[in-house]
């Protein structure tokens, strides 16, 4: 696996701007679902309530059934009326629930979506509303290894590390069919944009006189634009990318081979480019010297000679041998 360079400290180059495609409809934006609080009320409170209103029920009604016992009609009537308290008690527990923290309860009534409890705690809400759970803890993900060509054409293996988490439950409930499902698929698209809009690696300068954005060799600006490409994906679903950082970037196995003898090639380059300017300076330095301490006078023969010679030495892979000239 190869690791990402990060770039030299100290410079900072603007991020490349999104493409207008990843932006999202403004039809889908404007039918997107908003979150809003719902009405519930402390669960401790509530129960302490029913046990009170039972608590009455129960006295007069037996109050009532002591008076009526002479009736039998009336008797008949108040048995069933006291058998109905037990489903409707049942019924009214079942507006208990729990809030854990760094959750949420999504709460609709007859398929109409009627709010959200975000605070964590017991609680009471309307019996007959449906409850869904939503998670809003921080979570992250390694994408699948994906083999895309990049901007140069060359087929490159690239994956990345999510992190992100849902600030929008009524989105992640109602405008998609499963917020999990759609941040997996979502990211393995942005993933495949973000080979073919860069290459791998690059050199020289772009139009603003900025070096070329590469996946290589600029790891912050393109985290930064995945980050932001994802984020205009994934908002319709009501989460929040955090963060987006490739984890994984390589050619691929075909021509991974020949592209490592390309870096090779690159890097003795770049080293001899090193070595012949130090040369250089230093058999100036040295010639300099010489003249000015007047150690040795040169003329234009012996001066290129000496030359020569430093160069030799300074720039050969080899120890030099040195070689002594008796006929002078």
């Amino acid at each position: 696996m190869t690791q990402p360079s990060s770039p030299p400290p100290g410079r900072h180059e603007p991020a490349p701007h999104l493409p207008e495609h990843s932006e999202l409809p403004v039809s889908a934006q404007h039918r997107a679902s908003q979150e809003r609080p719902a009405f519930a009320v402390n669960g401790f409170a509530a129960f302490a309530l029913l046990l009170l209103a039972a608590a009455a029920l129960l006295f007069v009604g037996w109050q009532l059934l002591g008076t009526l016992l002479s009736s039998a009609v009336a008797t008949f009537g108040l048995v069933p009326a006291l058998v109905l308290l037990f489903p409707l008690a049942g019924l009214l527990l079942r507006g208990f629930f729990v809030v854990a923290p760094n959750q949420a309860v999504v709460l609709t009534l007859f398929g109409r979506y009627i709010g959200t409890v975000r605070q964590n705690g017991y609680f009471w809400a309307n019996p007959l509303a449906g409850r869904q759970d939503i998670s809003l803890r921080i979570r992250n993900f390694q994408s699948q290894l994906v083999k895309v060509n990049d901007a140069a054409g060359n087929p490159v293996e690239i994956a990345a590390v999510i992190v992100w988490r849902v600030v929008d439950t009524a989105r992640a409930s109602f405008d998609v069919e499963n917020y999990n499902s759609f941040v997996d698929v979502q990211a393995e698209t942005a993933l495949r944009h973000l080979g073919t809009a860069f290459a791998y690696e690059a050199y020289g300068l772009d139009d603003q006189g900025q070096p070329v954005v590469s996946l290589r060799g600029r790891p912050d600006e393109v985290a930064h634009y995945l980050r932001e490409d994802l984020q205009a994906r994934l908002s319709l679903a009501g989460v929040e990318v955090l963060d987006a950082r490739i984890s994984h970037l390589a050619y691929a196995p075909e021509i991974a081979s020949a592209m490592l003898q390309r870096q090779q090639a690159e890097a003795v380059l770049q080293a001899r480019q090193v070595i012949v300017e130090g040369a250089v300076g230093m058999v100036q330095m040295a010639i300099e010297r010489l003249e000015r301490d007047g150690v040795v006078e040169l003329n234009s023969e012996s001066r290129a000679e000496l030359v020569n010679n430093l160069l030799v030495v300074l720039t050969s892979e080899r120890g030099a041998q040195p070689t002594l000239n008796s006929g002078r």
